[in-house]
């Protein structure tokens, strides 16, 4: 996991037969800025010399803080350090927690029965609209039922959706089924369960973990974790916590500035960025991110 405080950026061209190529690469660095612009400059050289050399690569880096950096080291305001653990205030605010030792899962519980299921579903309605077809051999007559049948196909998978959900004793329940089905297949395994405003949340207690790890990426899938943070962890070689609340949800509508949040900003415009935190952190002192629940 690395989490650098200093970055800079390369640009590199060149131009032969009328044709021009343009990179540019980030550079990092942990102790100062000429470190960082002496990686940027590398790697911009680097990548210059793939794509003249015929490689296909993105000729830029996208400036992003954590998801979609692919390749890139997490790019955001180090708040704090706690031995191999880094504190970091994400693209809207919020303090997180950057560990590369332990792990922590976040469940949300859905709000809909999942993509692959309503795919499934209009999938079967047209199969059905085309059978209807060749069987009353009236091409129009199919296509009127397929319409009907897919403008109602989404209200009726979400009922019985939410149907099998109440069966089953709630979101809640299945998700506390599925972590406690993990311990029972690895009873060394130990976890500590919090309540988040949208589900759960899973601290492993037994052992630390490295996230690139296959027990790590089977966990998650039993769990039911989110795909892109469990591909996050991968990529970034580190598991993540939300500390505080999310700005909207403690009653704050205005926006970190400058936008988009990403570090560093221009020390112009700093004080705005310092009062916007300021602030939050007032705010947010009355709220958690989180709730114990069970262990």
């Amino acid at each position: 996991m690395i989490v650098p405080a200093h970055w800079a950026e390369a640009r590199r061209q060149h131009r032969a037969s009328g044709k021009q190529i343009t990179v540019r690469r980030f550079g990092w660095s942990e102790r100062n800025l000429a470190e960082a612009r002496a990686m940027a400059e590398a790697r911009a050289e680097d990548a210059l010399a793939r794509a003249v050399a015929g490689e296909e690569l993105p000729r830029r880096e996208p400036k992003v803080p954590y998801n979609g950096a692919d390749g890139v080291p997490i790019r955001e305001e180090i708040v704090a350090n706690a031995g191999d653990a880094v504190i970091t205030r994400n693209s809207y605010g919020a303090r997180c927690l950057n560990t590369p030792y332990v792990l922590f899962a976040d469940i949300d519980h859905p709000e809909g029965a999942s993509l692959r299921t309503h795919l499934g579903s209009f999938l079967l309605v047209l199969v059905f609209g085309a059978v209807a077809a060749w069987f009353f051999g009236h091409k129009i007559f199919g296509f009127v039922l397929t319409l009907i049948g897919l403008s109602g196909t989404a209200r009726v998978v979400d009922y019985f959706w939410r149907r099998r959900v109440r069966v089953r004793g709630g979101l809640e329940t299945i998700a506390l089924a599925n972590i406690a089905r993990c311990v029972a297949r690895d009873p060394t395994l130990g976890v500590r369960v919090y309540r988040t405003p949208r589900g759960l949340r899973v601290l492993a207690t037994n052992r630390t973990f490295d996230p690139v790890e296959p027990a790590v990426q089977e966990l998650f899938r039993a769990l039911a974790v989110d795909p892109l943070y469990a591909t996050m962890c991968m990529r970034q070689r580190c598991f993540r916590a939300r500390l505080s609340a999310k700005p909207w949800r403690i009653g704050i509508t205005e926006h970190l500035k400058p936008r988009p949040g990403v570090w560093p900003v221009r020390s112009e415009q700093l004080p705005r960025r310092e009062r916007w935190v300021a602030n939050y952190e007032r705010v947010a002192r009355g709220f958690a991110a989180c709730r114990y629940f069970a262990t």
